[in-house]
């Protein structure tokens, strides 16, 4: 996927190139699909927000000034969708942990170490619900997403700065949790 060629395309699409915006929408609905998986931790909010991010674009892409800012609007339009979902719904979706027993042997093509993995991805993705949201979304765009701070801070409109203080606080606290739950740290990556 060459991104370089989104704000063309979203220039072509302000003119009315229809072919244009299914481009941008095969490109990016992968990318804001887990992007808001990583938010919500389930597959049905995470279309939902998807195709309303998509939407929104289609609807709104006359409004965006410039085309080249189009990453950062794309994911600023998801944050405040999974935002609004958040307040709308009142909820906090995880599903019911069950852990792998410390008895059973693991290899890596066992099926047990793949249920080990499956709940390890549960576990943080409860974790990750724990955070607050600004939290949340900075460690999502940042970890999951691989975004640089720069564009963090555009897409949350925040200064970098504050961008990266949110990354402190919220891999720490995700990190407690984790620890409280009596979650090894050799399992999880922060780097």
């Amino acid at each position: 996927m060459n991104k370089q060629d989104d704000p063309y395309l979203a220039r072509l699409t302000q003119n009315g190139h229809r072919e244009s915006f299914r481009i941008i929408a095969d490109r990016w609905y992968p990318a804001i699909y887990r992007f808001a998986y990583g938010y919500f931790g389930n597959r049905a909010d995470a279309s939902e927000i998807a195709q309303k991010t998509m939407i929104k674009v289609h609807q709104n892409i006359q409004t965006l000034k410039e085309a080249d800012s189009f990453k950062s609007w794309i994911y600023r339009i998801a944050n405040n969708l999974c935002l609004d979902e958040k307040k709308r719904a009142g909820r906090r979706k995880s599903e019911p942990l069950t852990l792998v027993s410390k008895d059973e042997q693991l290899s890596e093509n066992s099926p047990v170490h793949d249920l080990e993995i499956k709940e390890l991805n549960r576990i943080i993705q409860q974790a990750l619900n724990e955070l607050p949201e600004d939290l949340r979304s900075v460690v999502i765009l940042k970890q999951f997403e691989e975004m640089t701070f720069s564009e963090i801070a555009g897409i949350l409109e925040v200064p970098e700065g504050t961008a990266k203080t949110r990354m402190y606080k919220g891999l720490n606290q995700l990190s407690s949790t984790l620890k409280q739950w009596n979650i090894q740290n050799d399992y999880l990556n922060y780097d």
